[in-house]
């Protein structure tokens, strides 16, 4: 057998060119104790912490492969909750940038996250219709609220009761109580999706947006307030027709059950026409922000309940002059009243232009009355304002503007410098010139709608072909425009730079393909005699259809051109003499290139699918289904015949051909690929997407061996199918509106098996032990030992059922529920058995209730009726109890204990506190009388 062909894996290094991604929304986080400076935007898969004032990176929290879709910062400050594509949550330490909670429970894209006001449950909202509250301190999930039939696209704890609500595109607002969790009210008064919430005026108003200019405002009456709390009101009965004064309470079927009431109260006109894509309103509910798909952000000051009595009694004030002058006129009095009006709450600040569309929104209110507003452009771009609440001109100031690291549109070209430092990436507004060691961007220049580039050699200048057909020449010195040539009539699609580097090629929608030579020329307006940098046309090639794409060979005999109709013709270079056709796509070739010996060119197309052909008779070598969409970019790696294809299913492949076999699959891109380009070394490879993105892969030393890699890709698919199967029911239970907050995943799955494995391993030592017991008996003597497990001597000779409580600690509180529920009933006994004996030693007593009553909870029938069970069912009654008893005594003692610590340790601060003052009033004094001594001893 002969040695297989050696390849070196690829891996993803570098993720740069975006700003901030469009999926996530932007918020204010603080760090190192300083607020209103710093921002977390999505990054595709990352999170990047933005210092605005100096417009740099901070931090970057990674992620693994699945989008940001939405973030969310405690209360506190130290912990950032991030949602993802595929439904997980990971919670981030600010300190750090280290993850170590990751909650699993949607089964599509989180939408939606908002903490409680001590930061201890997070609720989530996704695209699967359910409502999550998770335990961040437990690192569980609590409950599932199910009721909405669309996407959540907003949810908001109460801050003073146990109450929730939750808005969708259903076009319904819940209320749900968290004490019962169930939806005691739901709000219909909307007649399409509702878009955001916000809870102002001491949670007595709620502001909906939906899809029209008005934001809708309700009044929230809490109606357990109203009720008298000396007795309680009699039970009527139903026949009994008395006191029916016919009040929406007393009507009402289930008067207990009505914890509040929500009316409608009026509207806020907005200046937008169209929906509203975010409403946001300040930790203090002072400020309310919301806007549209267009480029306006509107802030509404919500008045305290002082401010809106002042201005009523100068409402009166008015009114009641008013009403005495009109009075003396017609000799009559009348009665003066004021109504209290939405208008009288609600005081419109000021509206804020961007200078593109807005994506998203935060803001937050300094104690001084000032606001400072980040806003998410969707164009690649972060701005920041601010603006004052307590001046009469509430202007707004724009503080900063985040844009260098990115560019504003997709990047249509990229190219390599020669010395593989240097990458240049073009889009319809500027080009930019990046540092591939530093990836920082070292030259931006503004340009026509560029698709097509090179580096001219000696890597001092740049040629960027544009969609209006010109040629514009830059100087990377200086950052200027040298020239613009109008090269074609149409696009110019494609350009080659010829291998003798002396000219290049150009192919355009004119159906022309030009050949240009580079050449110095004397300055214009210059009086010495300095030269720049120009191109001078020689030749054109007239073809039929539309060029798409051009390519030298390297030995410079023959051309490349990749025409409209689905061919590729073959031209000699010299005479421009036709040579080969070649035909078989069944859509036009988009990309090409030839390898470095001149003998294969590969090609992709629109088709899908990549065709390798031989230059020396014009074969088609084999044909390869690449891409699940079009093939858009298409290059040989330097000095072998691996090349690489972009497509726009998102992903980037590398492929032989010579044996013609895809060697690789780099995913990372999350929108269509838009190009590539290698570098001339062949050690990078650069990509450019639709999701704003630049990606740079390395080739490592790291063998890759196809066998290995396929193996691996068919255990990630069986492992991806395992993790979506139907979720397990449990027994007696119906589908009501809350339910389990976990889901199945491969991880609840491998802990269910090691759950199972350890119980075994239990099993069969115990059996030893029994059965050595009954040989010594037999025997009369002690027997020497059995040979004790590996497993047991590796965590360091610890007992079976040790083992088993190890298990059981290392799987993740946010996995334990889902395990335990895949668990079948065989290992139960077992396990019941197991909790008892550790519950009566004391050992980890919390974690084993939590197993225990979950155990009980879904297998409640099948334990009651086994006789065997009982002894043990009443044995962990009875010890359960007692040890629980401990546990809140002992947590009870420490708790007054630490507060009697911290009495103590207030009260020594206030008698230091005083004895400073006191220390600092004697200084005073001396001083002064030295003064007054200096003073009399002048005069």
């Amino acid at each position: 057998m002969g040695l297989t062909k050696q390849y070196l894996r690829y891996c993803a290094t570098a993720l740069f060119g975006v700003i901030a991604s469009q999926k996530a929304n932007i918020v204010f986080v603080t760090l190192r104790g300083d607020k209103g400076r710093y921002v977390a935007v999505a990054a595709c898969e990352h999170v990047i912490i933005w210092d605005i004032r100096k417009g740099e990176k901070v931090l970057i929290l990674k992620g693994l492969k699945q989008e940001v879709t939405c973030l969310c910062p405690s209360p506190n400050g130290y912990h950032l909750a991030v949602g993802y594509e595929d439904g997980s949550i990971r919670i981030f330490t600010l300190l750090n940038g280290e993850s170590n909670i990751t909650f699993n429970g949607h089964k599509a894209a989180v939408t939606v996250m908002h903490y409680d006001k001590l930061g201890a449950r997070l609720a989530s909202g996704s695209k699967d219709t359910d409502v999550i509250i998770w335990d961040v301190v437990n690192e569980s999930g609590l409950y599932r609220l199910k009721g909405h039939k669309d996407a959540i696209t907003d949810v908001m704890f109460l801050q003073k009761k146990n109450l929730f609500i939750s808005s969708s595109k259903d076009t319904l607002v819940k209320w749900w109580d968290l004490d019962t969790q169930h939806c005691f009210s739901t709000v219909v008064g909307h007649r399409s999706e509702v878009w955001g919430l916000a809870l102002v005026s001491d949670e007595t108003r709620l502001i909906t947006g939906s899809v029209d200019s008005e934001l809708r405002a309700w009044k929230v009456t809490y109606l357990e307030e109203k009720r008298g709390t000396e007795e309680p009101e009699p039970k009527r009965n139903k026949g009994s027709l008395n006191g029916m004064e016919g009040t929406e309470e007393q009507l009402d079927e289930n008067p207990e059950d009505r914890i509040l009431c929500c009316k409608k109260m009026g509207s806020i006109m907005r200046d937008g026409r169209d929906r509203v894509v975010s409403l946001v309103s300040d930790r203090s509910n002072q400020i309310v922000g919301c806007h549209g798909t267009d480029c306006l952000l509107e802030l509404f000051y919500i008045l305290s309940e002082d401010e809106v009595s002042k201005k009523m009694e100068r409402k009166l004030k008015k009114m009641k002059k008013k009403a005495r002058q009109q009075s003396q006129l017609n000799n009559e009095e009348e009665a003066v009243t004021v109504e209290r009006t939405l208008q009288d709450e609600v005081r419109r600040i000021t509206n804020i232009k961007a200078s593109s569309k807005i994506r998203s929104f935060d803001l937050i209110v300094f104690p001084n009355g000032e606001v400072k507003v980040a806003l998410l452009l969707q164009n690649n771009t972060i701005e920041s304002y601010t603006l004052s609440t307590t001046m009469p001109s509430s202007d707004c100031t724009k503080t900063a503007r985040i844009t260098i690291g990115g560019h504003r549109n997709d990047v249509r070209t990229l190219a390599f410098s020669s010395d593989n430092i240097a990458i240049l990436s073009a889009s319809s507004e500027t080009v930019k010139i990046w540092n591939r060691a530093t990836l920082q961007c070292i030259r931006t220049m503004p340009c026509d709608y560029a698709l097509s580039s090179l580096f001219v050699p000696g890597d001092r200048q740049v040629i960027v072909g544009t969609k209006s057909g010109k040629l514009q020449l830059f100087d990377l010195a200086t950052g200027g425009l040298l020239e613009a040539v109008a090269a074609h009539d149409g696009a110019v699609w494609s350009m080659s730079l010829s291998p003798d580097q002396r000219g290049f090629v150009t192919g355009g929608a004119d159906k022309t393909v030009k050949f240009w030579e580079f050449e110095l020329v004397k300055e214009e307006d210059s009086s010495q005699t300095s030269r720049r940098l120009s191109v001078n046309h020689t030749r054109t090639l007239q073809l039929d259809e539309d060029v798409l794409c051009v390519r030298y060979s390297p030995n410079q005999k023959l051309l490349a051109v990749s025409l409209l109709d689905c061919t590729v013709k073959i031209f000699y270079t010299d005479s421009l003499k036709f040579f080969l056709s070649l035909y078989g796509h069944k859509l036009p070739v988009l990309c090409m290139d030839i390898s470095y010996d001149s003998i294969l060119i590969a090609t992709g197309s629109a088709d899908r699918n990549v065709k390798i052909w031989g230059l020396d008779f014009g074969d088609c070598h084999r044909s390869l289904f690449a891409h699940d969409d079009s093939v858009m970019s298409l290059q040989f790696v330097p000095k072998s015949h691996l090349f690489f294809t972009a497509g726009k299913d998102c992903k980037v492949k590398q492929w032989d051909a010579d044996k013609f076999e895809h060697v690789l699959t780099l995913e990372g891109h999350h929108r269509e690929v838009w190009c590539l380009a290698v570098s001339p070394n062949g050690d990078h490879v650069v990509s450019s997407s639709h999701d704003k993105s630049l990606r740079l892969w390395e080739r490592t030393r790291e063998p890759l061996i196809l066998e290995e890699e396929r193996e691996m890709q068919r255990e990630t698919e069986f492992e991806e199918s395992l993790g979506k199967g139907d979720e397990p029911v449990v027994p007696g239970e119906s589908q009501g509106e809350t339910g389990l907050a976990g889901k199945k995943t491969i991880e609840t799955v491998k802990a269910a098996e090691r759950i199972m494995e350890a119980v075994e391993l239990y099993r069969d030592e115990t059996k030893k032990l029994e059965e050595h017991k009954a040989a010594c008996e037999m025997a009369g003597k002690e027997i020497p030992l059995p040979s004790v497990n590996p497993i047991l001597l590796a965590y360091g000779n610890i007992s079976p059922s040790q083992y088993v409580l190890q298990t059981f600690k290392k799987i993740k509180s946010s996995e334990l529920e889902e395990s335990l529920l895949v668990l079948p009933f065989s290992y139960v006994p077992d396990l019941l058995t197991l909790f008892n004996d550790y519950i009566q030693l004391g050992q980890s007593v919390e974690l084993i209730c939590r197993c225990l009553f979950f155990l009980l909870r879904i297998h409640f029938g099948q334990i009651t009726s086994s006789q065997m069970l009982l002894t043990v069912i009443d044995s962990l009654r009875r010890n359960t109890l007692g040890k629980v008893s401990e546990i809140r005594d002992q947590l009870g003692f420490n708790l007054a204990g630490l507060q009697f610590l911290r009495r103590e340790i207030e009260a020594k601060e206030d008698v230091t506190f005083f004895a400073d003052a006191t220390n600092l009033f004697e200084e005073k004094k001396k001083k002064k009388k030295k003064k007054e001594r200096a003073i009399l001893a002048f005069s």
